[in-house]
């Protein structure tokens, strides 16, 4: 099980924008905003989620997938990382994932976060890992690789929906 600290229909995105906004809404993130982060400044090295993921670039994408040899989906992905990495049984789908540990202003993300986005019309349809330097690792679409793309690009910044930290241990 997880620690299950979801987002509620009025939950603020915070550090995304300036007012309140429901998780169903296409956050709008200026490029201003997810900027350096501060927590990261301060960190040294990276996580072994993030080294995990950035392992794993090259690998097909493939519907379903969920290992090196057949192949990821985006949380496919997600799922073989978090248990590598950290021993979590993270559930399979994005929607899921994204009530799965605590949520974390854009300002404060760290390598190792989840990165959840809204590419479909709803505002948690893919997820990736947040690597550092506002990049992230993800697998992205059918006849594509596992790869590492920026926070920053005219694509992926404006879908960002939110930021989550897993939990330190297995459970």
């Amino acid at each position: 099980g997880g620690v299950g600290l979801g987002v509620g229909r009025g939950a603020r995105l915070r550090g995304l924008t300036g007012g309140a906004t429901t998780p169903a809404d296409r956050v709008k993130v200026p490029r201003a905003v997810i900027g350096e982060s501060r927590a990261e400044k301060n960190q040294t090295g990276l996580s072994d989620l993030a080294i995990q993921a950035i392992g794993l670039v090259g690998v097909p994408y493939k519907w379903g997938g969920n290992t090196p040899a057949g192949g990821f989906d985006c949380s496919g992905l997600v799922v073989y990382v978090a248990y590598r990495a950290k021993g979590l049984k993270l559930p399979r789908t994005v929607v899921e994932m994204s009530r799965f540990g605590q949520e974390v202003d854009v300002d404060q993300r760290l390598p190792g976060d989840l990165i959840f986005f809204n590419t479909t019309g709803h505002p948690f349809s893919h997820v990736g890992i947040y690597v550092g330097k506002n990049r992230f690792v993800h697998a992205p679409t059918e006849g594509g690789t596992v790869r590492v793309e920026s926070l920053l690009s005219s694509y992926w910044a404006p879908r960002l929906t939110m930021i989550r930290r897993l939990p330190t241990g297995p459970l």
